[in-house]
């Protein structure tokens, strides 16, 4: 039986001597409940970005150099916004991503443009964003829980880690975990850790190896249209030149200024991991398609309206100690949404720690989400 907890903004793991101790990372605030309150909810369902991959037939060398020739016939992503997305001000310097894959690799290729390249961290599995860091995120059966993340920073120094499930739903964080064969390279177009120059930036491809990534026995290589969730952060601090180094620039009370969170599909929160609020990856071997328009699924805009209940439930639990038994107590009062002029039924059962939501048009697939926030397909 799971209980909500209150959940901090960044909670993170950090492992020492084989003992995983949890180290709370307070970003804009002191003390923040990560479920969102009624006046920021619609802020969690702006529409996620989208990204069609294309097949290569041809690897790129892993090397940090962004500008091969087998990079071309992949496009840009739009430049990263705040992480809390366009109601706040735009990123200080441009950072954007293109992918490719193949049987066995997913490739990606990011670009940050920075004009002093600094880095201090060298060992694996250290606490990469103490540093700039590029971030990936990666849920490969859209259900928001056993996902990946792997950091890296201007050194090329890799933290890999596999999520079991969010923080706020009491997730543990493997840090053990390794993204066997995982090749990356980074490459700065400047001087690195130098201040008395001006760069331009940085680079990082990774091939990250598909078969680390399968889960449920998903098939790999993806199937023709098969779609993931996937989304990346840069995380970058406000630093001075002091005697000759890069200092973090630090506020009244002596500590380092918040970092600054950009990614590429905006969260709605100060907090990577939401899931649900990644980007969407859909891969394709077909060349007419990679220039075409993703539309969202059905089945992904169900699922929205159960995100709804779960958010709310979140909200109701904190104020009554107690999860929602009927639809009403959340402000539902009709049963029935319509999407795309199709009729769907909302249902929900709940006792005092637990609940479980539905959604179904008429006699096709019920999907539905608990208290932990997994969402998934469930039996008719």
């Amino acid at each position: 039986m799971n209980h909500f907890h209150k959940n901090f903004n960044y909670v993170r793991f950090t492992k020492i001597k084989g003992i995983y101790l949890f180290s709370y990372f307070l970003l804009r605030q002191v003390l923040v409940c990560a479920q969102p309150s009624p006046l920021n909810m619609e802020s969690l369902f702006t529409p996620p970005q989208q990204y069609i991959t294309p097949f290569t037939s041809e690897a790129p060398k892993i090397d940090g150099n962004v500008n091969e020739e087998i990079w071309q016939s992949a496009a840009w992503t739009n430049y990263f916004m705040d992480i809390e997305g366009t109601t706040h001000a735009k990123p200080t310097w441009n950072t954007r991503v293109k992918m490719l894959w193949n049987d066995t690799c997913l490739f990606v290729a990011a670009e940050l443009q920075e004009p002093h390249v600094w880095a201090t961290l060298k060992k694996h599995d250290a606490i990469i964003y103490h540093d700039n860091d590029f971030e990936i995120f990666i849920d490969p059966d859209n259900d928001t829980h056993h996902y990946y993340e792997i950091e890296v920073n201007a050194y090329n120094t890799i933290f890999d880690l596999f999520m079991t499930k969010p923080y706020r739903n009491n997730g543990r964080a493997l840090i053990s975990w390794q993204v066997a064969r995982l090749r990356s390279g980074v490459q700065v177009q400047g001087t690195l850790n130098n201040p008395n120059d001006t760069d331009k930036g940085w680079t990082v491809e990774m091939a990250i190896p598909l078969r680390m990534l399968a889960i449920n026995s998903k098939p790999i290589p993806p199937a023709e249209g098969t779609t993931w969730r996937i989304n990346f952060s840069r995380v970058q601090w406000d630093v001075a030149i002091q005697q000759g180094k890069y200092v973090k620039k630090t506020g009244a009370n002596g500590k380092p200024l918040p970092e600054h969170n950009w990614v590429w599909s905006p969260q709605g929160l100060i907090n990577m991991h939401y899931p649900e609020r990644w980007g969407y990856l859909y891969f394709t071997r077909k060349a007419a398609l990679q220039d075409s328009a993703f539309s969202l699924p059905y089945a992904e805009k169900q699922k929205q309206q159960l995100w709804r209940l779960y958010y709310r439930q979140k909200e109701y639990f904190q104020k009554h100690g107690q999860y929602a038994k009927d639809l009403t107590d959340l402000g539902v009062n009709n049963n029935q949404v319509k999407i795309e002029n199709q009729v769907n039924q909302l249902k929900l059962e709940a006792n005092t720690h637990q609940f479980m939501a539905f959604i179904q048009e008429a006699d096709k697939i019920i999907y539905c989400i608990n208290q932990d926030g997994l969402i998934q397909t469930c039996k008719n």
